[in-house]
């Protein structure tokens, strides 16, 4: 566990909560069930120790909400002031140096009824204190990027990402960067298959200097010969060997295996610049010959470009692997064409999880997985889901995927997504792109969309000379994994590069990767799904209770200027922010008595 309590008094009117870590953020769940008697409960006060700067010996989290309308370059306030008026709080101020190092979160509750009539509740404070892991745990490496540049962090640190562009992608990588290093180093050989290969930052120059043998795989169709630029660079070397491959849907692949060493990065980025920074993306390095051998095995298969129906033979869940206390599998895509192993694994796992299931995909299409999904929720158990985007179906123009399969009518797949599409938005467990207005966002916030010019970054040339490099389309959640009981003792994570779709099942090369038995792990994924989570479900719901704007032949002249007159501000009574999570069987209900409970459903 890596939260552990100390308590002063037992007291039935006491906060409960539990701790949930990665690498570069601690997550908080937190409930204080006496506030079901309080109509003047206003949330959170949540106390550091040590605090935030250098001999500080306490600090309070902040809150870039306020109890009024923030004014131009408002700075953020401490909680016991603005209280956290969320169940869920995350501090996302720990640095590479605090790995290994505890700190003691004291959660207090804070009641009142205006900003100057606050009152910390002591008597039902407790403090919990929180070790943060490091990168590597049992020999499991893993990076999550913060990827999001609509943020407030990110607008303060940088107004102007282009004038310090390679410390603002540092910012966004968020250590992500350093898996390339990391697979490189002491290695003699390493063996790749990598579908999008521009990053010019990070990447390219880390491959240019590796001394080894280096053979890739490399996506070469006739409609994308994007890795171009990088295979002529690395053709230059002594020791590279490149394998184009055209005989698939597309070579969808992003590892390095070396093989030296026994170790293997794979992941969801690719290696882009806005697939490390921009884009969500997550990157793990397995400590594993056995896994090693697996996926050279693979590399080796792909390397003379053989047909799907050729590649669909070695479809199979591989055997169990230990790597640290987890045990790993791996299925590499396509399967034929008449079997679905990969997803149907999947699918069962959904179906038996007995407390909640997170998911984090670009744009899942199969029905029976979406279906699943949306089961866990009507069963009783905890449901997240966050989605590069949700198009309407029936809207002609916005019904093809963006993983590039148009639904057609009255497919099963287009049932399913007029049924996640109408339904999230009435529940709200599912946030997806689909529900921002481009160009809408509260006062003092950047609006959802926003994104960095990274072309300079790239080592694609221009598309016509002395024309500037158009960016790539704006996507923001890329990530292809699903958790099943990440609250639990006994977690499951499907993770990789699988768009659980039916070309990814089916038409591409991919890999998948089933890892059970970590229930440190599973808290990481966690804790980094719902800092973004979080993020986008706040702004969601802030939009769409925003009025539709009028076209710009309606609008006066202060309204076309495209600024908006409503922000986010603190609620001034517990019902105003608490909304249905004290109402038994409502999913807030469970989402606050469940998540705030220590392994085994323990109160701590």
């Amino acid at each position: 566990m890596a939260d552990t309590h100390r308590p002063k008094q037992e007291s039935k009117d006491r906060v409960t909560a539990r701790a949930y870590t990665s690498p570069t953020l601690v997550l908080l769940a937190m409930d204080w069930p006496a506030g079901k008697a309080r109509e003047d409960f206003l949330g959170f006060a949540i106390l550091r120790s040590p605090g935030f700067q250098k001999g500080e010996q306490d600090a309070y989290l902040t809150n870039k909400i306020g109890f009024l309308p923030p004014l131009p370059d408002a700075q953020p306030l401490p909680s016991n002031l603005a209280p956290i008026q969320k169940f869920l709080w995350w501090d996302s101020a720990i640095s590479a140096a605090d790995r290994g190092k505890e700190f003691t979160y004291t959660v207090t509750p804070v009641c009142g009824t205006d900003p100057n009539n606050l009152s910390l509740q002591q008597g039902a404070a407790l403090p919990i204190v929180v070790e943060v892991p490091d990168v590597d745990r049992n020999g499991i490496s893993t990076w999550f990027n913060r990827a999001v540049v609509s943020s407030q962090a990110f607008s303060r640190e940088f107004p102007d990402p282009e004038k310090n562009l390679d410390a603002c992608m540092a910012w966004l990588a968020n250590g992500l960067q350093d898996a390339f290093p990391e697979i490189l180093q002491r290695s003699n050989q390493i063996n790749g298959a990598i579908y999008h290969l521009t990053d010019n930052e990070w990447v390219m120059p880390a491959l240019e200097s590796f001394a080894g043998q280096l053979s890739v795989v490399y996506e070469w169709r006739n409609n994308d010969q994007t890795d171009g630029p990088a295979i002529k660079i690395l053709k230059r070397r002594p020791k590279f060997r490149g394998f184009p491959r055209a005989k698939t849907n597309i070579m969808h692949d992003k590892f390095l295996v070396d093989q030296t060493n026994g170790r293997v990065l794979a992941g969801s980025a690719n290696f882009t610049p806005e697939g490390l920074t921009c884009q969500a993306n997550l990157l793990h390095i397995f400590d594993s010959p056995q896994l090693a051998e697996l996926y050279t095995t693979r590399q080796k298969l792909l390397q003379p470009d053989p047909t799907v129906a050729d590649t669909a033979k070695e479809g199979e869940w591989s055997e169990p692997v230990t790597v640290g206390s987890a045990e790993v599998r791996v299925f590499f895509s396509p399967e034929s064409k008449q079997t679905r192993v990969s997803i149907d694994t999947v699918v069962k796992a959904v179906k038996a999880a007995k407390s909640s299931v997170i998911f984090c995909m670009f744009d899942p299409t199969d029905p029976a997985l979406l279906e699943s999904l949306l089961a866990t929720g009507d069963h009783g158990k905890l449901l997240f889901g966050l989605l590069n985007s949700i198009s309407d179906p029936n809207n002609k123009k916005t019904s093809q995927s963006d993983s590039g399969e148009p639904p057609k009518k009255p497919s099963p797949a287009t049932q399913i997504k007029v049924t996640l599409f109408n339904r999230s938005r009435k529940d709200k467990k599912v946030i997806a792109y689909s529900y921002f207005a481009k160009g809408r966002a509260p006062v003092g916030f950047l609006p959802e969309f926003s994104t960095v010019n990274l072309n300079s970054k790239s080592i694609l040339p221009s598309t016509t000379k002395g024309a500037k490099k158009r960016p790539p389309p704006a996507v923001h959640i890329h990530h292809k994994f699903i958790v099943v009981d990440a609250d639990t003792d006994a977690p499951t994570i499907y993770t990789g590069s699988n768009n659980m779709s039916n070309n990814s099942t089916h038409n591409n090369d991919e890999n998948l990767l089933e890892i059970t038995g970590s229930p440190e792990l599973a808290q990481t994924y966690f804790s980094e799904f719902m800092r973004l989570y979080e993020h986008y479900r706040a702004r969601a719901l802030w939009n769409m209770g925003q009025p539709k704007q009028k076209s710009a032949s309606k609008r006066g002249a202060a309204s076309a200027s495209g600024k908006n007159v409503r922000t986010f501000t603190l609620s001034r009574t517990r019902d105003g922010w608490v909304r249905g999570a004290y109402k038994p069987g409502t999913p807030e209900f469970l989402a606050r008595t469940k998540l705030a409970q220590t392994l085994g459903g323990k109160r701590p």
